[in-house]
């Protein structure tokens, strides 16, 4: 067991060399295994034991996972959570509130004890019955495909091994483990996929384990690849609103070209919506991804929330919209002068600097401008749009809403709430991308000029 484990951790490269890893100990037989062949192997680890706070036998538990770490000479941090009341407070049950907790503990105890890497201890047979359960929901080839080896920071390098296994490599060396009572309870639908359903397919076959496994392996391979032919397709029928300002909005939200995507396969388009949705932070379910599909193929307009309520995808005509719903809050920040003003939130960087002005008349729509330095009123600052901000643009000779503005520039309804509107103590001044009020434009008498620069927070301008 040792030697397939050895060959397993360096064949996939789960664990780069130097790794520091965080290994979840509960105490039961999988994870006393892999805290043992990690050991083993020569692989920097601090054991995380967390107590659920659901058994009066946990704190025994936990001395007792204690001690074993010490015998070793492995470094180990402890926790409790009080499991039970966490699945009352946010109304879920005991499995997914303990996974919550557990999760949330290691990423907390990761990043206190250094570690890169979380280790899980879920074998062959978890995942097994993860797929089982995944079928039992309805799910297509990501749920048969099961338990991912690594999500993240999140390593499962034990899913070669069997749960037999685990405990005989435990119990031929005599260490102390212990079974959670809630795996024989039948209340919870793991414990009766593992007590009922798994043996009826061992019954048909011996190894049934194995064969689920290259099912999922199968099904792994499958998705990946359509998944890379629908994010292929997404990218050729993807339109960048906002124009030079897409920067803006690139995290919430996304346009697609209707008859590009319209055009693929039913498959291929279902699964390209979802992966659009995904990467705004929500997920459609079956049902919701047909009434897209039909509705694309059937009306001129149409929309649907996802689960949750936090992304819609809407269409029209010409084009599909992906876009979260979370409004954005109002801002107002000094400006540095000189110097950068960032903000992580919106993906943007502001430069400014004083600068001898050298005769370069601004452009309207630039992100780049120059105003006069003597006729800025006070501090600069930005903020966000407001209802009534109106500038005079240069070469126009009344005042203009800025929205109106905003809108003429085709900015979407997300790029322009978070759109910086740099002002002075009289009022909005520039508008990058769009608009310069000419009240501070530069002119033949200007000596000394404010050098503005607006762009990516990627791709830093320079003043």
């Amino acid at each position: 067991m040792l030697d397939r484990f050895r060959e397993h951790v360096e064949k996939t490269g789960l664990i780069p060399p130097g790794s520091r890893v965080l290994v979840g100990y509960s105490g039961g037989a999988d994870s006393t295994c892999l805290l043992h062949l990690l050991h083993l192997i020569g692989i920097d680890i601090v054991a995380a034991h967390l107590h659920h706070g659901q058994r009066a036998e946990g704190d025994r538990e936990a001395k007792l996972c204690e001690a074993f770490c010490k015998e070793l000479d492995i470094p180990i941090v402890t926790g409790k959570a009080d499991v039970p009341r966490l699945a009352k407070d946010f109304r879920i049950g005991l499995e997914e509130a303990g996974r919550e907790a557990r999760y949330g503990y290691f990423r907390q105890a990761s990043f206190q004890t250094g570690c890169v890497l979380v280790a899980t201890a879920h074998t062959l047979s978890d995942n097994v019955e993860t797929i089982f359960l995944n079928i039992a929901r309805g799910s297509g080839l990501a749920g048969l495909a099961g338990i991912p080896e690594k999500r993240e920071n999140i390593i499962r390098p034990f899913m070669i091994f069997t749960r037999e296994e685990t405990r005989a490599y435990c119990e031929n060396l005599g260490f102390w483990y212990h079974d959670d009572p809630a795996n024989e309870d039948l209340t919870f639908s793991r414990a009766r996929i593992r007590h009922r359903i798994v043996p009826e397919f061992k019954a048909l076959n011996p190894a049934a384990e194995e064969a689920v496994a290259r099912l999922a392996a199968i099904a792994s391979e499958e998705d990946n690849f359509l998944n890379s032919m629908a994010a292929a397709a997404l990218e050729q029928s993807e339109r960048h609103p906002n124009g030079v300002l897409s920067f803006l909005t690139k995290d919430v939200e996304a346009v697609l070209d209707r008859q590009t995507l319209a055009s693929l396969p039913p498959v291929l388009f279902k699964r390209a919506v979802r992966l659009v949705a995904g990467v705004l932070g929500a997920s459609l379910d079956s049902d919701q991804t047909e009434v897209i599909l039909e509705g694309i193929a059937e009306g001129d307009k149409g929309s649907v929330t996802a689960e949750g309520g936090e992304v819609v995808i809407e269409w029209d005509a010409i084009r599909i919209h992906a876009r979260q719903v979370t409004p954005t809050l109002p801002l107002r920040s000094s400006l540095t002068l000189p110097g950068e003003t960032e903000s992580e939130e919106f993906g943007w960087v502001l430069s400014a600097a004083e600068t001898d002005y050298k005769g370069k008349a601004p452009k309207r729509a630039a992100l780049e401008t120059q105003l006069d330095a003597e006729k800025v009123k006070g501090a600069l600052y930005f903020r966000t749009l407001k209802a009534g901000d109106s500038m005079q643009p240069i070469g126009f000779a009344g005042t203009r809403k800025l929205s109106d503005m905003l809108a003429e520039a085709k900015l979407s309804k997300a790029a322009r709430a978070r759109l910086p509107i740099i002002c002075d103590m009289v009022g909005p001044v520039w508008a990058p991308g769009v608009c310069l009020d000419g009240r501070v434009s530069p002119d033949t008498e200007t000596r000394r000029a404010v050098e503005l620069r607006f762009g990516p927070l990627s791709a830093p301008p320079k003043a």
